[in-house]
């Protein structure tokens, strides 16, 4: 059985998106992360911080899915990281009501021992300085570091992040971000920048329309399903990250031609993540499900072709 370390926030959100909207609820990149992971047969093991006003159900949950929280340290009378946001008609934007760092401002990681030597490290949405501390503490390189990243560490922490970008094999973030990273308009140059940075592959997300994975002269282009439905977009950008380094690691194949599966693995437990608010969907997701939905992406993206 292969080993995931996942690195990111367990946390509160509020949602509000034009069909509704929610008070706190289980968030956070390591939770979706997680959440998806467990969809395959992998140790997967947590590295976060939360308050003590986290409650011991949404604990209980994770655990329950085979995931380990010996790195998930419980600070005694904190808070827990909080976010507020308000999603527009399109889906696609949203603005930020608020946030609140509280027990996060001070988070300092510890690896537990047990997965000191993961075969594979996923790198949630996190200040690059602690993504870096974690890969410090590994007592061997993983066959995969994965890296996931936003455009706020471009603008407020750029140095320490294209140093955390040195040490990685995959970075994923979104076109927007791509073009912020490199300055470049063209996704293919922008993907090629990118690579002399430090990582062998490039994964850019493109949201409903799909992702791209770039390996030197190698592109390959992952729709996304299209939706009746789509409800909450919160997390699916790390429910696809999950999904991701989830079938790597269970795999243990890191050619470019398994990466191809793992970007469908990815973006299909993505399409289900938006179905309802927060982490509802993934919470009691079935393999009979999941495994119904591969079909479907395969006969979005499989043809036959006649030259002429």
């Amino acid at each position: 059985m292969g080993k995931l370390l996942i690195v990111g926030t367990v946390a509160f959100d509020a949602i509000e998106t034009p069909f509704g909207k929610t008070d706190k609820i289980l968030g956070g990149a390591a939770t979706y992360i997680g959440l998806a992971a467990s969809q395959f047969n992998v140790e997967s093991a947590i590295v976060s911080i939360v308050g003590d006003d986290m409650p011991e159900e949404y604990l209980t949950l994770l655990r329950e899915k085979n995931i380990d929280l010996s790195g998930l340290e419980i600070v005694k009378g904190g808070k827990t990281f909080y976010w507020k946001g308000k999603y527009h008609n399109d889906l696609n934007t949203r603005d930020t009501l608020a946030t609140e760092l509280n027990v996060l401002a001070d988070f300092n990681p510890v690896v537990p021992n047990g997965f000191k030597d993961a075969d594979v490290v996923m790198l949630g949405n996190l200040h690059p300085s602690v993504q870096l501390s974690v890969i410090n503490q590994l007592e061997q390189k993983p066959k995969l570091i994965v890296l996931d990243t936003m455009n706020f560490w471009m603008d407020n922490s750029l140095p320490e992040l294209l140093e955390v970008i040195k040490h990685i094999d995959v970075i994923t973030i979104n076109d927007e971000e791509a073009r912020q990273l490199t300055g470049e308009y063209s996704l293919v140059k922008a993907a090629a920048k990118i690579e002399k940075m430090g990582p062998k592959y490039v994964v850019i997300k493109k949201g409903e329309h799909g992702a791209l994975l770039f390996h030197e002269t190698k592109v390959f282009f992952a729709p996304a399903l299209p939706l009746e439905e789509v409800f909450d977009p919160t997390g699916a950008g790390d429910t696809f990250a999950g999904g991701f380094s989830g079938y790597l690691a269970q795999t243990q194949n890191i050619s470019f031609n398994n990466m191809k599966n793992a970007i469908i693995q990815g973006s299909n437990l993505a399409s289900f993540c938006v179905e309802k608010f927060g982490t509802e969907r993934m919470k009691k997701l079935s393999k009979e499900e999941t495994n119904k939905r591969l079909h479907e992406f395969k006969e979005l993206s499989q043809f036959d072709i006649e030259l002429q």
